[in-house]
């Protein structure tokens, strides 16, 4: 299947302002294209390109004062399969995990292990190791956040979200990535395009999604918490610790976002 995505982002800058962008389809995507994901700037400025720690794209730029334009339109190909499903997938002892795995054990920005711990070995200490672990801390996450645009804070944690069981994607995520990590399963972030393909249309303005990948049986495996079934269509943009790794726009001085639009649609044959 073929799926358009792309977006418009636009921002007014009161005083040039230096930026890291994360906004293109990630590496692992790039053969998949159909056409090519370009960043857009208005005004034109230059920009440097890198691939991150985390195998990430990112972009270097400088905004001029006043106001910014993002875009991108873009065709990507996808198997419409949905997320993979294998519920006998094992749960590694941690001496056996591969070492660039370890880092997903760890406390991050937005996932601090030390203040869930005890929760996590409450709740799931006598569930049985492997996918059922993981799934069973969806189940919970799930049925524990009550999602809503209006309870999105940039500087809520995993811990805050299961405190007031209030939150966007990106909060499902960082709770089911932390309770995951207490119980010994690495879990990495996730950040990208993810349309309502296979499921009723969504009335809300489209966005960007979250989910997060486990390192079970010798591979990632993809989870959201948020939605809890398998979807069609995600296309990735960035992986990390959690969304500190992931950021969409990092700017280095005060703006002010002032458009948004993403697009992602099935494109019919």
């Amino acid at each position: 299947m073929k799926i358009r995505a792309g977006f418009e982002i636009s921002y007014d800058c009161p005083q040039p302002t230096p930026m890291i962008v994360q906004l293109s389809v990630h590496p692992s995507r790039f053969g998949d294209l159909i056409s090519r994901d370009q960043l857009r700037v208005e005004p034109r400025v230059p920009i440097k390109t890198y691939h991150d720690s985390f195998g990430n794209f990112c972009h270097v730029l400088r905004a001029p004062a006043g106001r910014l334009n993002l875009t991108t339109d873009f065709l990507v190909h996808d198997s419409g399969e949905p997320d993979i499903v294998a519920p006998h997938a094992r749960q590694h002892e941690l001496q056996d995990l591969p070492v660039d795995t370890l880092v997903y054990l760890l406390g991050s920005r937005y996932c601090e292990t030390d203040r869930l711990s005890d929760v996590a070995w409450s709740l799931f200490g006598l569930t049985p190791k492997g996918w059922p672990l993981v799934q069973a801390i969806c189940d919970f996450v799930h049925n524990h956040i009550t999602f809503g645009y209006e309870h999105a804070r940039a500087t809520k944690t995993a811990f805050d979200a299961h405190a007031e069981k209030l939150g966007v994607c990106r909060d499902f995520a960082h709770l089911a990535i932390t309770l995951c990590r207490c119980m010994n399963v690495p879990a990495r972030y996730c950040t990208g395009y993810l349309g309502d393909i296979g499921v009723p249309i969504d009335p809300a303005p489209m966005d960007f999604s979250a989910w997060f990948e486990v390192y079970l049986g010798d591979r990632w495996y993809t989870f959201d918490a948020r939605h809890n079934h398998p979807r069609i269509g995600r296309v990735l943009m960035a992986r990390g610790r959690d969304a500190t790794d992931v950021a969409l726009v990092t700017s280095f001085g005060s703006c002010t976002m002032v458009g948004f639009k993403v697009v992602t649609d099935e494109v019919a044959e």
